[in-house]
């Protein structure tokens, strides 16, 4: 009885086989039931108060342990109930979790997930937050990164069935370079190259030098500056690299012309561009945004959510407001939308819509 008490207040995502709950204290399996928790397994490495959302590869590794435990024949009886603590952050990430792998291989969409989080005890998700310090005026939720998700799932930007998880977090890690692909084969981030590779502080830095193996062997022919110089841009020019410097300050906005001219460097570009600030997130993403959504028709959100899916602490809060203002003027140009609407009334909620910008 205690059982079906506790199954009547979770989400049930697979009639009598997947199910979403929280609870106060670890169960115990039974003859019907087996738990399970990622809670300890998957841990996002926060900058300072943002907690989420969880990266691609804890996305991708979860997806195969559900899948491994669907497929179980030990398990094929039972009913699987993934629960989470009442911590509100591991809540979240959890309900992320199991959002996705329901667009991705339940095929339902973000709202379709997204009703059934919210379906029996659950009755809501604390938003994600930058990686800023002090107070963030933007809530990124669970559903805005369901549905980043699902779009860059459209796009064909990750497929699951041939995911290198390996690569992806070799990569990753800041002694093998600190990249993440966000548009594959398309657009890279990273972090700024320095003039020569060496361990400064306990902290690797690398020089252009180091990336010219990757870079070729992944086609990519341009590399794009947006902070001040620490390396010599002769240094991937003289190995056949173009290269393009768009400075503006850290912490603030790109003017419409550096958008721009980012832009026409990633259309005119033949092959894979690699974009890098200091930290290759704030500044970074920001710009990554705004072609993702002249392109490929992101919302704000979802270009947040999907930069930030790949590369954890990218786009703080003001550069949000910029991002919105593009998308803004996007819509404007294509005669408006649900993702325009929605993305307006967040900039009118944050008090920033005085103007949009118009890039074509």
């Amino acid at each position: 009885m205690a059982e079906e008490y506790e199954q009547s207040g979770a989400s049930e995502f697979i009639k009598d086989r997947l199910y979403f709950t929280t609870l106060r204290v670890k169960p115990k399996n039974t003859a019907n039931t087996h738990y399970f928790s990622v809670d300890e397994e998957f841990i996002y490495e926060s900058f300072y108060a943002d907690f989420g959302p969880l990266n691609l590869a804890m996305l991708y590794r979860y997806c195969c342990k559900v899948n491994m435990k669907l497929k179980s024949f030990t398990l094929s009886r039972k009913r699987l109930v993934h629960y989470t603590s009442h911590d509100q952050k591991k809540k979240a990430n959890g309900a992320l979790l199991i959002g996705a792998y329901a667009v991705i291989y339940l095929k339902r969409s973000p709202e379709e997930a997204y009703r059934t989080l919210i379906s029996g005890n659950n009755t809501g998700y604390l938003p994600f937050r930058d990686a800023a310090v002090g107070e963030c005026s933007f809530n990124l939720t669970v559903l805005d990164c369901l549905q980043g998700i699902r779009k860059a799932l459209q796009h064909g930007f990750f497929d699951f069935e041939n995911f290198d998880v390996e690569e992806y977090e070799h990569y990753e890690r800041v002694e093998n370079g600190d990249m993440n692909w966000i548009v594959p084969g398309k657009i890279l981030a990273f972090s700024s190259p320095h003039a020569h590779s060496k361990i400064e502080n306990g902290y690797p830095l690398h020089a252009p030098e180091a990336y010219f193996p990757y870079f070729c062997q992944n086609g990519i022919t341009a590399v794009v500056r947006l902070n001040r110089k620490l390396y010599d841009s002769r240094q991937f020019e003289d190995a056949g690299f173009e290269h393009h410097d768009l400075f503006f300050l850290d912490g603030t906005t790109p003017s419409d012309l550096i958008i721009r001219r980012f832009l026409h460097v990633c259309e005119s570009t033949e092959g894979a561009v690699a974009v890098h600030c200091k930290a290759g997130l704030g500044r970074t993403g920001t710009l990554i945004a705004c072609y993702l959504m002249k392109h490929f028709r992101f919302t704000a959100a979802e270009a947040i959510a999907w930069n930030r899916i790949c590369r954890p602490g990218s786009i703080i809060v003001h550069h949000v407001f910029l991002i919105l203002r593009v998308l803004l003027g996007y819509e404007q140009l294509r005669g408006g939308g649900v993702g325009a609407v929605r993305d307006q009334g967040r900039l009118v909620s944050c008090g920033c819509a005085d103007s949009v910008v118009v890039i074509t």
